[in-house]
């Protein structure tokens, strides 16, 4: 005769939701979902195929997916009629097709505030090993081509004293600020409306055309919407004094490549940290090629005490929907 304790973890496992999770996460993450889901894991870490979708999520009623799956509106009318909310590891939504979600009657959430400072840490790498030539001399260490110190080896640019612009200035672009000012930087940022922010002081321009000239560097923190789709253009970057440096940790199509490439090539633009791509994992082979790039893959979130928090915010967005209650970060309506 099974025991009452049996009975219990059978009875508990039965009310347990079905949740698919795509991709691999932090282990404090994956033990939690373990514990208060069924939770179908990725251990391979393999991206999900159109067919995975379909196979995969069969009788599931919830997906928490990564900035890496495209979950468009293909992808989301194949879903089961099960499936009843998507979490996604992320605070950018722009994978997931929110109209084909909404038709479906499929709740999303992001995780919005965690991922703040990390973020802001990437983009002040990004901005010092651009301005301090990084790549080209960790090339010479790993290459054992340094042949010893010289007066005018590698000479990059300073960043105290200068002028950093900061398109988008929410959590992340004014923590990237607070950072900035801490390495006697000046704040200048774009902001229709003008902002009390104690204890942080910034040159806030109501228009673009005080802006950019204003600009020896540049670190980009907008969402990507159809309006920021290459916002960074020819146009703009010809408005930056001659030797600026860009930074982007935001997504990779509010830059217009061939716009960036040719400024860098040119010598306008004296370099570039990037840790986001258009089309990503694939990018620019000219990005890699030009001495002038500090190049990231994607690192902007990445520590263990980030991501697990990520995870944790998407599976307390999960928790508050079977509960009955509404998720705290839904962005579809």
């Amino acid at each position: 005769m099974a025991s009452s304790k049996s009975m219990t973890r059978s009875a508990e496992s039965a009310t347990k939701r079905r949740l698919v999770i795509t991709r691999q996460l932090p282990q404090p993450v994956e033990a939690r979902a373990q514990r208060d889901y069924t939770a179908l894991l990725n251990a391979a870490d393999r991206p999900f195929t159109h067919d995975d979708w379909r196979s995969r999520c069969t009788a599931a009623e919830a997906v928490l997916c990564t900035p890496a799956d495209r979950l468009d509106a293909e992808v989301i009318v194949q879903l089961p009629e099960s499936i009843r909310i998507i979490a996604t590891f992320s605070v950018g939504y722009e994978h997931i097709d929110l109209a084909a979600a909404a038709a479906r009657n499929i709740v999303v959430t992001n995780t919005p505030d965690v991922l703040t400072d990390a973020t802001a840490d990437i983009a002040m790498l990004l901005l010092l090993g651009a301005a301090r030539r990084a790549s080209e001399g960790e090339a010479l260490m790993r290459q054992r081509a340094w042949t010893g110190w010289g007066p005018t080896q590698l000479m990059g640019t300073h960043v105290g004293g200068k002028a950093l612009g900061i398109v988008g200035f929410g959590r992340i672009g004014q923590a990237v600020a607070r950072r900035a000012v801490a390495f006697g930087m000046r704040v200048h940022c774009l902001s229709r409306n003008k902002r009390d922010l104690p204890g942080l002081e910034t040159q806030q321009h109501a228009n673009e055309t005080t802006f950019w000239p204003s600009c020896q560097f540049v670190s980009l923190h907008l969402p990507l919407t159809s309006a920021t789709r290459h916002y960074l253009n020819a146009a703009r970057i010809a408005r930056l004094p001659r030797g600026a440096i860009v930074v982007n940790t935001a997504r990779g199509d509010v830059v217009d490549d061939d716009a960036l490439i040719a400024a860098l090539s040119s010598g306008h633009l004296a370099a570039a940290g990037l840790d986001v791509y258009s089309g990503e994992p694939n990018f620019r082979a000219e990005y890699a090629a030009l001495p002038n790039t500090f190049l990231l893959p994607h690192l902007g979130s990445a520590t263990l005490e980030t991501r697990s928090a990520m995870g944790f915010r998407a599976l307390d967005n999960l928790d508050q929907f079977f509960a009955g209650e509404p998720p705290a970060d839904r962005v579809t309506r």
